[in-house]
């Protein structure tokens, strides 16, 4: 991928639709911990988290682009056959 189309497609991405767990949860009917259990480690996914704190639980913010969320989608919708 050029440089051009990297810059292209972050433009992209930065415009579209970002979702939170929470909504994503309700579109689905599915619980927001399995929302996060699902888009956690998935390519694309904005992961927010402020640094580490002593020893303190560290809280980590999701948002989910509206292209990842259709990937994913159409990859959990596929029917074996």
């Amino acid at each position: 991928m050029s440089a051009l189309e990297t810059k292209r497609e972050t433009a992209y991405v930065c415009s579209e639709r970002h979702y939170s767990p929470a909504e994503v949860a309700r579109m689905w009917s599915v619980s927001v911990d399995s929302v996060r259990r699902l888009f956690r480690t998935e390519p694309g996914v904005l992961l927010i988290s402020p640094r580490h704190r002593n020893g303190k639980r560290r809280y980590a913010t999701l948002r989910i682009p509206a292209s990842v969320l259709e990937r994913v989608h159409k990859r959990c919708s596929l029917v074996s056959l």
